[in-house]
């Protein structure tokens, strides 16, 4: 197996030794060159010796070529490292420009980050587009499955391993239909393509009804609730906040234990409404914490039959796009706790 030679090249380091060695030169040469004429061509008798001269003068060009340096060289190192830091965190729209920049260098790699933003935004819209094509194609023949097995579940001459079948068909039409469905919402909230509809509403009751709404879950483990909401009003998309208590308030529900408790508080605290739900689950491993947030991940591999790894992802995006956060953090005494961050109404500011 060959071994892979090096690449030799300069650092910054040998770069910046370079220019100070160059700088000490330039220094002493003028410093000499200034005794010379002050002595000699104009007569006039130096009391400064060159131990002083020399690190003034030092001091006056350093300074003037870290100004030029920082014009030319760190600045716009600079604005590159935080556009590409934007990038990681999720900003594919910025650009850099500076045509006035004389090294080319510089030139070149604003041109190259600029390709490849492009590049990332372009690839960013066919994978959106290709899977909202696809899962247009899927619900046609899952809701035509469904149909047909939901006629099947009422046949009186069916027997019970037959019965039994049919019950685990639907349920996973069911699920795939539900996958479908947040893979569409996700890519259309992703690419924007649901314009946010912001209007004035009770947040406390929609929050009551998401609760009712998820009854049968809740029942079934004989859940108890202890939730504290003041009344609150908030301007905000509502269909797409209804998708965020779902989600939070079920997530809640499917990670307590039988007999579990979970807390859900609202209120406003300054500028902010903070929503925040809480059960005594298992909690979230460590290192985790941002991970949930993302597509398709499951931090528990015992409930990954329960759920599809998409409804923390619709959370965070459909509180981002009316204005907030989301975040979590586990509990001392067990379980975690999830947070939502919204902004008051001005209005009510």
């Amino acid at each position: 197996m060959k071994k892979r030679k090096k690449k030799r090249g300069f650092s910054l380091r040998h770069y910046f030794t370079v220019i100070i060695l160059i700088i000490l030169i330039v220094t002493i040469f003028v410093a000499n060159a200034v005794t010379y004429l002050l002595d000699y061509a104009f007569g006039m008798s130096m009391q400064i010796p060159a131990a002083v001269m020399v690190p003034v003068l030092s001091i006056v060009l350093g300074t003037g070529i870290t100004v030029v340096m920082s014009k030319y060289f760190l600045e716009p190192i600079t604005r590159l490292s935080q556009a590409m830091k934007e990038v990681a965190e999720g900003n594919r729209e910025i650009r850099l420009q500076d045509d006035r920049n004389p090294v080319t260098e510089i030139t070149d790699s604003y041109e190259s980050f600029n390709a490849m933003t492009g590049a990332i935004t372009a690839s960013e819209k066919l994978q959106n587009e290709f899977v909202s094509n696809v899962s247009h194609e899927f619900k046609t023949p899952i809701n035509a499955i469904e149909g047909y097995a939901m006629l099947l579940q009422g046949n009186p001459q069916e027997t019970g391993e037959q019965e039994e079948y049919v019950g685990k068909i639907l349920l996973n039409t069911r699920r795939l239909s539900d996958l479908v469905g947040n893979i569409l919402l996700l890519s259309r909230l992703e690419s924007q393509n649901i314009p946010t509809q912001r209007e004035r509403f009770c947040l406390d009751e929609q929050i009551r009804q998401a609760i009712v709404e998820l009854e049968p879950q809740w029942e079934a483990k004989n859940i108890e609730f202890d939730v504290e909401m003041e009344t609150v009003y908030i301007a905000a998309d509502e269909r797409l906040l209804q998708h965020v208590w779902l989600n939070l308030i079920g997530n809640a529900v499917k990670f307590a234990p039988g007999d579990g408790l979970v807390e859900i508080r609202l209120g406003i605290d300054g500028e902010n409404i903070v929503f925040t739900i809480r059960d005594n689950g298992p909690g979230i491993g460590e290192g985790q914490e941002e991970k949930i947030f993302k597509r398709f991940y499951q931090a528990d591999n015992s409930h990954k039959t329960e759920g599809n790894g998409l409804g923390l992802a619709l959370v965070k995006r459909a509180v981002e796009m009316n204005g907030g956060v989301v975040s979590v953090e586990n509990v001392e005494t067990g379980g975690c706790r999830f947070t939502v961050t919204l902004p008051v109404p001005e209005d009510d500011g």
